[in-house]
């Protein structure tokens, strides 16, 4: 018997940020809205209407300051405590659908589902179920794509998004070849998954333009140009899958928490707030996946394009005892070491904490000599904090000054929204 061809889909979400944005304030429907990255840098999520004003992806705020007031433009901070909700709520409603073993949540608003169980049924029909229960449940626009492979899957997602007439669902399945490969034409090699701009030039320097041209290109001699992922790419755009579903992620090897400053530091006691602050971020992270850490590394930067001095790049490596996950000696080492990191005369753009050696929490066992006691004492300790925290907010309680107001290292986000999900969010809601 002939093995069945696997199925692949995606569901993107629309313009994520800005429609999470819109479901708390709907007087923001038909407006212009864009969403900036950390720090108010750049723009990062756009509505169509803005994308019709001509504001770019990626483009510097500053840049596009004048077009923003002249068209009234609504303007966000970005709100991941938001984003992040709202994409836990997104991928419950698609298991509402499929089996939690046939999803891979790929990013925070993207997800792929494997249908080939699902070949019996009308596929059309399932991908706009979906697509309607998570308009009428959570409000979100979303993009569905179908293919026999994941790159064909995000490529009808492309297409779905630029074309209207598919009505929101792409499906390669049932298209017949002369339509695919007049769409594929149209579609810049840029577009592919995993290709992006810069490898896309030297695709281009052998006048592969378009995803056709890359479709129809030799496998095995792509590969001997560049590598065996340009081959999977190939065969993916075939309908032959290389990429398999990813049920579980790969374990972290490490927890980076950086940011550059919202003003220049220049001063010890800034940066020692600013670095015990991005460790508790960073100890909640380790927390929350069970792990302890066995070494921290910190790190303080000037600007790299600041002409007025030479580049400063400090770091310093801190080993434990004991692998631990209290935020409070970990705090305290880092304190022990600032001295090292800061050096009179800098201006300070950036810092931040690595936590490395990390190993499951479960099953560890401290060694005979250490003081049981003690780290009894100090995981009573965290548990506090983090109960408070979890009640209350991350606001109300931290270690040292770094939550205090007016903080001038602290990054800029002057158009914060609410976190609608907690109770200070739901009493704004009507402001």
């Amino acid at each position: 018997m002939k093995p069945l061809k696997q199925i692949f889909a995606l569901i993107d979400i629309n313009n994520c940020y800005v429609s999470c944005e819109r479901l708390f304030q709907p007087h923001l429907n038909h407006r212009p809205v864009v969403v900036l990255s950390n720090n108010d840098g750049c723009v990062v999520s756009r509505s169509e209407e803005a994308k019709q004003l001509g504001i770019k992806m990626a483009v510097p705020f500053y840049q596009v300051q004048e077009l923003i007031q002249q068209h009234d433009v609504a303007v966000f901070s970005s709100n991941y405590a938001l984003y992040a909700e709202m994409s836990r709520r997104f991928n419950n409603t698609i298991q509402q659908f499929v089996s939690a073993k046939d999803i891979e949540i790929y990013s925070i608003d993207e997800t792929f589902i494997e249908l080939s169980s699902y070949s019996q049924t009308d596929l059309n029909e399932l991908a706009q179920e979906i697509k309607a229960t998570l308009w009428q449940w959570l409000a979100l626009p979303v993009c569905v794509g179908i293919g026999h492979s994941k790159t064909e899957a995000k490529l009808a997602n492309h297409l779905a998004k630029k074309n209207s007439y598919f009505n929101g669902v792409c499906n390669l399945l049932h298209m017949d070849l002369c339509s695919k490969e007049a769409l594929f034409q149209h579609i810049d090699v840029a577009e592919v998954w995993g290709v992006g701009r810069k490898l896309a030039k030297k695709l281009h320097a052998l006048k592969i333009h378009s995803v056709f041209d890359l479709a129809i290109s030799d496998p095995e001699q792509m590969q001997r140009k560049f590598s065996i992922l340009m081959k999977k790419t190939i065969l993916e755009l075939t309908g032959t899958p290389c990429i398999e579903l990813e049920q579980t992620r790969a374990s972290k090897h490490q927890i980076i928490s950086s940011r550059s400053f919202g003003q220049r530091v220049t001063d010890i006691h800034a940066l020692s707030e600013a670095l015990s602050d991005y460790l508790q971020s960073a100890v909640q992270r380790l927390r929350k996946e069970k792990s302890l850490c066995s070494c921290m590394i910190i790190f303080a930067q000037s600007s790299r394009f600041d002409q007025r001095q030479a580049f400063y790049n400090q770091s310093v490596t801190i080993a434990f005892n004991e692998p631990t996950d209290s935020a409070l000696i970990m705090n305290k080492a880092i304190m022990k070491h600032i001295s090292t990191l800061f050096q009179e005369g800098i201006v300070f753009k950036k810092c931040g904490v690595i936590l490395t050696g990390l190993e499951p929490k479960q099953g560890y066992i401290p060694d005979l000599l250490a003081d049981t006691h003690a780290i009894e004492k100090q995981e009573q300790l965290q548990q506090v904090l983090d109960t408070v925290k979890n009640k209350y907010g991350m606001q109300k309680l931290a270690i040292g000054a770094c939550k205090l107001q007016d903080r001038t290292w602290a990054m800029q986000r002057s158009h914060l929204s609410p976190n609608y999900f907690s109770w200070e969010g739901l009493l704004a809601l009507g402001d």
